[in-house]
């Protein structure tokens, strides 16, 4: 154990950060020489939402390199629905069984992050969503949720530490408004000192009435406000937006846009999409429930075989012509049109197919965009 209580990259790899119930009986299995050769499948047999958003998988083929095993999976950021296998690995169980508690804590966390900020994105409509949340989860995973929120489709993230290509998105904290004597000298300097292509948006709840300091705030070459008001002292946040509003447009500042932040949930971007202009949401993406995915044998030397309450044998799911989805047995016909969604990403160690984090994202957003049509 290193300075932080944090595992290393190279316990993961080696398998050693698992269940200890995978140690014990992989020694069983070894001492009975007893390695069948399996199938597993991922799903989830209940989501918090009518369908998810598939993430981590990147670390999971990353996980799995050089181990003799097969691995097809869906494309990262492909919208799944309940009792869909995901992914699915194919080798000698011994093998690759203590890896399963990474390849479901990476796949469980990643894709609740990435749904639940697809969620947001599809409730804010036209409305930018930046990922606030990274501060609500532990540092060493901080790139994992900002890849993953940008996935599932915001604009930006606040975290220096997000994966390279991740556009980066801020404002300033109470604590510099606060360091200056008063709010007016925190705003004149940053406007004055912060970088050109940094946005002057300017936080307007530290001392005073929202209104108040929003119009100073704009007299000091605000470009927008943010209101960050503690859920506590927020009273009717609508009625205080929509007097933001309009104390802006009388002032004459009808251009300075609003910035709302502050602890929201889906159900407030639904509630604030008309009168605020732009959304920081912070736990509702960063602490949302993960997907439950579970791992389990389907079949076994070839022959289909699964515990209770699992279907047998190996699946494939299908995108059809009309726009539906089916699970097949992999060995049925596909139907006539249809796109097998599980593909080749690793075959006997050797990655065949790697995730591309942008292409991932424009995946969830072209369904988010048929979904804002159907809705």
């Amino acid at each position: 154990m290193g300075r932080f209580q944090i595992v290393g990259e190279d316990a993961i790899r080696s398998g050693k950060c698992t269940d200890i119930y995978f140690e014990r009986v992989a020694g069983v299995l070894e001492a009975d020489d007893v390695n069948p050769h399996v199938t597993m499948e991922v799903t989830a047999a209940a989501l918090p939402d009518p369908w998810g958003v598939f993430c981590g998988l990147d670390d999971v083929i990353r996980l799995l390199e050089g181990l003799p095993v097969d691995v097809d999976a869906m494309p990262e950021g492909s919208v799944f629905s309940r009792n869909e296998p995901v992914l699915r690995i194919s080798g000698r169980y011994r093998d690759f069984a203590v890896y399963e508690t990474a390849i479901l804590g990476f796949l469980c966390h990643a894709s609740g992050v990435a749904s639940a900020a697809a969620h947001i994105r599809l409730a804010a409509r036209d409305r930018p969503v930046f990922s606030f949340g990274s501060r609500r989860q532990h540092p060493a995973i901080a790139a994992m949720i900002e890849r993953a929120a940008w996935i599932g489709g915001v604009d930006a993230a606040s975290n220096t530490c997000a994966p390279e290509g991740i556009p980066l998105a801020g404002t300033m904290p109470h604590a510099f408004v606060m360091c200056y004597p008063q709010p007016e000298d925190a705003w004149r300097a940053f406007a004055r000192e912060a970088g050109p292509e940094v946005p002057r948006i300017m936080l307007c709840d530290t001392l005073s009435d929202e209104k108040v300091e929003a119009v100073r705030a704009a007299e000091c070459g605000a470009t927008a406000v943010r209101l960050d008001t503690p859920r506590s002292r927020r009273g009717d946040m609508r009625a205080i937006i929509e007097e933001v509003r309009w104390e802006l447009d009388v002032h004459g500042y009808s251009d300075v846009k609003i910035f709302l932040s502050g602890g929201l949930s889906r159900e407030d971007v639904v509630a604030y999409r008309d009168v605020a202009d732009a959304f920081g949401i912070g736990g509702a993406i960063a602490n949302a429930p993960v997907i439950d995915f579970s791992l389990d044998i389907v079949e076994i030397e070839g022959r289909p075989y699964a515990k209770r309450g699992k279907r047998s044998g190996v699946k494939q799911v299908y995108a059809t012509a009309g726009g539906g989805r089916v699970t097949l047995p992999l060995t049925a016909p596909a139907p006539e049109g249809a796109t097998a969604l599980l593909s080749p990403h690793v075959r006997q160690g050797a990655i065949v197919a790697r995730p591309n984090m942008d292409d991932a994202r424009e995946r969830v957003l072209s369904r988010l965009s048929g979904l804002a049509r159907e809705g």
